[in-house]
């Protein structure tokens, strides 16, 4: 799925109501008179009406203050609840505290490392035993990211975790990690199990061979 993070101003971004990518319509505000106005960059207020749903973004300068869910990309449909729940409240602290949305994700992470069968009390060993399992490489990348980012935002180290750029890309590799681990297996498996019987036995002896 395209994501373009919303902005002020940008002509089109992914709509953080409707998760639909579509044209922004946009008005800018002045503290006082609470006129619009259309072309003059110092009005502190901004709100951006997507064309698809015709829900409104609340920007202050650059500052998404409506919908309170920062400008993290919608969550992958097959992200377990417990997980889900966790990465709502980062992505809605996002813009106000990074480092503490870093530190719900790598929280999140760990509970999703329980949901792929581990223990879920030492995030490093899980992913660990997922790699032994046959994680794939990409998704340990994703995992050790996350982990070791929002491991810093509770033990400060080299990473930038109050930088609201670096946080942003946690989001999407927690939903790169749901997309591998959980999503596409789900997806491929009921395409799989749609063949005819006699093609999944002449793959089947083919692969005893």
């Amino acid at each position: 799925m395209n994501y373009i993070e919303p902005q002020p101003f940008l002509r089109s971004f992914t709509c953080p109501h409707c998760g639909t990518l579509s044209k922004q319509e946009w008005r800018k505000l002045d503290w006082e008179s609470q006129r619009g106005h259309h072309h003059d960059e110092e009005y502190p207020i901004r709100i951006g009406t997507c064309d698809h749903c015709f829900d409104s973004t609340l920007w202050v300068f650059d500052l998404l203050l409506y919908p309170d869910n920062g400008n993290a990309p919608f969550p992958n449909p097959e992200m377990p609840e417990n997980v889900l729940k966790l990465y709502r409240e980062a992505a809605s602290i996002h813009s106000k505290s990074p480092r503490g949305a870093s530190a719900l994700l790598r929280l999140a992470i760990q509970v999703l490392t329980k949901e792929l069968g581990e223990e879920g009390k030492n995030i490093n060993t899980d992913i660990g035993n997922l790699v032994k399992k046959g994680l794939p490489t990409i998704v340990q990348q994703s995992l050790d990211i996350v982990r070791v980012t929002g491991n810093d935002a509770v033990h400060p180290g080299q990473i930038d975790t109050d930088n609201p750029e670096t946080v942003g890309q946690l989001f999407k590799l927690v939903n790169v990690i749901v997309e591998y681990m959980i999503d596409l297996p789900k997806r491929v498996g009921g395409i799989y199990e749609s063949l005819p019987d006699g093609k999944k036995n002449g793959i089947e002896q083919r692969d005893k061979k």
